[in-house]
């Protein structure tokens, strides 16, 4: 065979130089170049005749065509070039550029040399060109391995506002581009140029011929919606839609629109990298926009709209119609679907309908329970139904009630007279007539303000007195024991200092209503607060993973997560990741100066540095996460469901976020540091503050990346408002006529971890005297509380019904050290390190006892 073949290629070769021969005489081309062309020649057919005999050689192998194959080229990508001729060849064939496998240039374009268009061929198609970029198309990824590309002479004008929008979109609104007209020659070219493509690479089927936008949405809106994707189509190329089924679908979707999640479902169904997380959030923004500027070229405006979603579902049920029918499924059950019930939350800590209505076979059994009040306080409600007459008992002694009662009435009665602190008793036995009933409430109860004696406090007072006298800035001092604010001072100034470090010559005094940035408090007061509370509700499950409630964190072992790893800073995640840095230590990629970019950044690139409960990495990023997944659930800001959920209900004005843009001025805040966030000049980076902070949350994090509202940092409150938090958690979830959470999921959040007992779920726990440093070294292994940053501290202690929350400014004095290695004058003294103020309050308190 290969000597046949061998001398099949002599005898071409031969004809072929007599051919040659021929040709010299009848054009007189000079002997001598003739001689050297041949010379050539021959050379190369003794070259190709060597090659041909070894390929011959060295594949002795019988070929047998198998069915089970395909083709490499799966796409064809639609470019623009958005420059003229003569730049895109440069960008286009010189080393360290891009790339396409075709060019088509564009008449009346002073750069193109020719006369004529014609396509130039830069890549071979077998060859893999650079055009597509980070890509992804029905499934596939990094589009250059799979695609040939286009690349199409024209050049749109787009004019930028003089102000950054605050969120970067490809398809932004606040951007005007013009996209002039195809060239009718080009759009011919291009039309020839397919169809041999496609009939080269058998592979590619109407929806895989796309755009540029269509594989790249969030990056790309290349070749723009003047590209006659419809002429195209004409001509046997790409995808189009059917009218008659359009408007089949509009009859549909104008009355009742497809939720945002199953518009997103579809897309992804087509081919578009889009995750379903129902949100009308900057992927879908982009990606509606990619869709529009293909199908709907005069109608760009990235809405979700009804005329969009039949032209998508059109296409769904022309080229997917199986994927068509079960989203159309789910469209019909969503509107059949109820809303997800909610778990209503009680008015009151005990609840208790008389007689049970399913008793239990034990006597004295029934018609009996518990509820918490403080001696000499408490109350009970009395909601009468049917009864006439009742007899109710608590702690074993009877109360007088109206005689007799009236049906369908309220009553309210003080047991002033009866209570006890702790845990106290009711019975309700006698309800006449038979088979009437009752029920009985008993609220939770709220704090009162009981002053301690003089000196009941002495040392404490002391030694932050003591402190003040020798440089410590300023703090607020609360103390809440049985249900009764028996503490609550103020020591100090609430700013002292100028930028400078030097004193003001009138500093600003500390009130006991000053409001602090609580620093990482933030996590348990707000967001925990609120999990804790959407946990109650139904609405959050801890065990799940995360991506189950924000579809879009998934990758790179995210899957794996769960709500409850975050919580218990478990997930593997740094702990900081310094997003208003250009130069933080995961690179430039990371740098965000704006709210929507870095929740985008938290839920997709933000890498782990280890395992999934490999060990407990305390992590600002974890409650980053969960301060989005709040917002995700609530569908409210972080800030707007924390105030208008929790605090305001208790009536807690000023715990709040951002609270120099909510009507409070500086004075009424305490300050941190002085510089800025510079620690006295040391540290730089773009839009770093300088002057004293105050009212600013100081977590540079919350502040530049996060706009001041954080799930992690950001909360401002007061020692009074922090009492009334810290009474609810000793109450088990409620205070006064509100329950905010139940006492199942406070033992839930506040249990210790097997992995190590001074983590709950968020709370930090003393444990067996893990944590003296927090708590002490008399707080009982159920104590649970944080620390913040800026010098704040609490603990709740639910065996001795104690709480204390210490307020301080810590971080509002000066700054000494070196350039790398300083620290904060303040945190020199006791009361900047917590322990020590602790501990001389519980000896207060239980020396007393």
């Amino acid at each position: 065979m290969a000597t046949l073949r061998l001398y099949l290629f002599a005898y071409v070769m031969h004809l072929s130089l007599s051919v040659i021969r021929l040709l010299v005489l009848t054009l007189a081309i000079s002997n001598e170049k003739v001689m050297t062309f041949l010379s050539w020649f021959k050379k190369l057919s003794l070259a190709a005749a060597t090659a041909l005999l070894v390929s011959c050689a060295s594949t002795p192998y019988e070929f047998t065509q198998s069915a089970n194959y395909s083709h490499r080229v799966k796409f064809l990508v639609m470019h623009y070039t958005a420059i003229d001729y003569e730049k895109s060849m440069r960008v286009l064939v010189e080393e360290g550029g891009l790339s396409a496998h075709y060019l088509l240039p564009e008449s009346n374009d002073p750069s193109y040399p020719e006369d004529e268009l014609k396509v130039i061929q830069l890549v071979d198609e077998h060859d893999r060109a650079w055009h597509a970029g980070r890509s992804y198309w029905q499934g596939r990824e990094d589009l250059n391995d799979q695609s040939i590309g286009i690349e199409i002479v024209n050049v749109p004008t787009c004019h930028y506002p003089e102000v950054k929008p605050e969120v970067h979109l490809e398809n932004d609104a606040s951007k005007l581009c013009i996209f002039p007209d195809y060239d009718a020659k080009q759009m011919a070219l291009l039309i020839e140029l397919s169809k041999g493509i496609l009939e080269r690479n058998p592979d590619i089927g109407p929806t895989q011929v796309v755009g540029h936008s269509d594989i790249a949405p969030t990056r790309k809106n290349d070749p723009g919606p003047r590209f006659p994707w419809y002429q195209l189509y004409q001509a046997g190329i790409g995808a189009w839609y059917d009218s008659d089924t359009v408007d089949k679908y509009w009859q549909q979707f104008s009355v009742v629109k497809p939720s945002i999640g199953l518009m997103q479902k579809a897309l992804r169904a087509y081919g578009y990298d889009i995750h379903a997380t129902n949100q009308l959030d900057p992927q879908t923004l982009d990606t509606l926009s990619a869709f529009q500027m293909h199908f709907l070229p005069w109608h760009v405006s990235g809405n979700a709209d009804a005329r969009s979603a039949a032209v998508l579902f059109a296409l769904m049920e022309k080229y997917f119609p199986k994927k068509a029918a079960k989203l159309m499924l789910q469209y019909q059950q969503q509107q059949t679907t109820p809303e997800p019930i909610v778990k209503p939350l009680a008015n009151a800590q005990v609840v208790m309908q008389i007689p049970n209505p399913n008793p239990s076979s034990r006597t004295f059994v029934n018609d009996r329970g518990t509820f918490k009040a403080y001696k000499g306080r408490g109350h009970i409600i009395i909601e009468n139904n049917t009864a006439t007459s009742a007899d109710i008992f608590i702690n074993g002694e009877k109360i007088n009630i109206a005689q007799p009662l009236t049906a369908n009435k309220l009553y309210e009665y003080s047991l002033s007279k009866r209570t006890h602190n702790g845990v106290n008793t009711f019975k309700v036995e006698n309800v006449q007539p038979e088979g009437a009933s009752l029920t009985l409430r008993f609220p939770y109860p709220t704090l009162a303000t009981t002053p301690a004696k003089k000196n009941a406090f002495k040392q404490v007072d002391s030694l932050i007195n003591q402190e003040i006298a020798q440089g410590f800035p300023g703090a607020v001092l609360a103390v809440i024991k049985d249900g009764q604010l028996v503490k609550l001072s103020h020591y100090g100034d609430a700013k002292k200092y100028q930028a400078d470090g030097s004193l003001l010559s009138q500093p600003q005094p500390m009130k006991s209503d000053t409001l602090f940035d609580i620093a990482s408090n933030s996590k348990m007061f707000a967001t925990n607060l609120a999990l804790m509370k959407l946990a109650s509700e139904g609405k959050v499950d801890v065990e799940k993973p995360l991506f189950y409630y924000l579809p879009e964190f998934r990758g790179a072992g995210r899957e794996q997560r769960l709500v409850k790893d975050l919580l218990t800073h478990s997930a593997g995640y740094p702990a900081v990741v310094d997003f208003h840095r250009k130069d933080n230590k995961f690179g430039e990629r990371f740098f965000s100066q704006n709210s929507l970019r870095t929740k985008n950044l938290l839920l997709t690139g933000v890498p782990f540095v280890a395992g999934r409960n490999v060990k407990h990495l305390y992590s600002d990023v974890d409650y980053m996460l969960l301060g989005v997944l709040v917002e995700r659930l609530s569908g409210q800001s972080l800030d707007n469901y924390v105030e208008g959920q929790i605090y305001q209900p208790l009536g807690l004005s000023h715990t709040l976020y951002n609270p120099l843009q909510k009507g409070f001025t500086k004075n009424q805040i305490a300050a941190t540091e002085l510089q800025g966030n510079t620690r006295g000049g040391r540290i730089n980076f773009d839009n770093v503050r300088t002057d004293v902070l105050q009212g600013q949350v100081h977590d540079e994090k919350a502040f530049y990346a996060l706009g001041g509202v954080a799930g992690h940092a950001g909360l401002f409150s007061t020692g009074q408002d922090l009492s009334v938090l810290a009474q609810l958690l000793l109450n088990r979830g409620g205070y006064g006529d509100k329950q905010m959470f139940t006492p199942q999921v406070l033992e839930q959040f506040i249990g210790p971890q097997a992995s190590d007992e001074s983590y709950g779920l968020g709370w930090r726990r003393a444990g067996h005297g893990a944590l003296k440093w927090h708590f002490g070294p008399y707080a009982s292994e159920q104590a649970y509380g944080h620390t913040g940053w800026t010098g704040t501290v609490t603990v709740i202690d639910p065996v001795y019904d104690l709480a204390i929350v210490l307020l301080t400014n810590t971080r509002h004095s000066p700054i000494e050290g070196s350039e790398k290695h300083y620290e904060f004058v303040g945190k020199k003294f006791e009361t900047g390190k917590y322990g020590s103020i602790i501990s001389l309050i519980y000896e207060a308190i239980l020396n007393k006892q």
